[in-house]
């Protein structure tokens, strides 16, 4: 199970709705300052992503929830985004270069294939989303904002020791 906590934006009638942040991985490594892609995330926009997300418990807005999706379900779904186009762009470049025994015609099944691996994939995945295996659940509920209380005053070190 792949996890992510998420912030709740609203609740109502046993559905949520959540923003996850993007988090980029260039954080985590120690080449932070000769990294490219630390350079190139800089210069994309900084995105949330809004998600629904069924929930029996009542949550208020501000709360954090853990969700959960089920690696084979990410794991196909790319399988299918990015190996799709892939495939027929060689299958279609090779039919055509058998067929029309041309460079160019190969280039053009080439190009054929990948769109048309593209929009496969693209009429595939709507449906593929509906199933309920590959939605996100929640795991778990952290504590509302407004109960969380943290005392910071200081403690005065004559008062205690009597």
């Amino acid at each position: 199970m792949i996890k992510e906590w998420a912030t709740v934006v609203s609740w109502h009638n046993g559905e949520a709705v959540v923003s996850c942040d993007v988090k980029a991985s260039c954080n985590s490594c120690a080449s932070r300052a000769g990294c490219g892609s630390r350079v190139l995330n800089k210069l994309g926009p900084q995105m949330t992503h809004t998600i629904s997300v069924p929930s029996e418990q009542p949550l208020v807005a501000g709360q954090k929830v853990e969700l959960g999706i089920a690696e084979g379900s990410l794991l196909s779904s790319a399988l299918l985004v990015y190996m799709s186009p892939l495939v027929g762009l060689f299958v279609m470049a090779a039919l055509f270069q058998t067929l029309f025994g041309y460079d160019l015609a190969a280039m053009g099944g080439a190009v054929l294939g990948g769109v048309g691996g593209f929009l496969l994939a693209r009429a595939f995945s709507p449906k593929l989303a509906a199933r309920e295996a590959w939605q996100p659940v929640i795991l778990s509920v952290a504590l509302p904002p407004d109960l969380l209380r943290v005392d910071a005053t200081p403690v005065d070190a004559n008062s205690q020791s009597r």
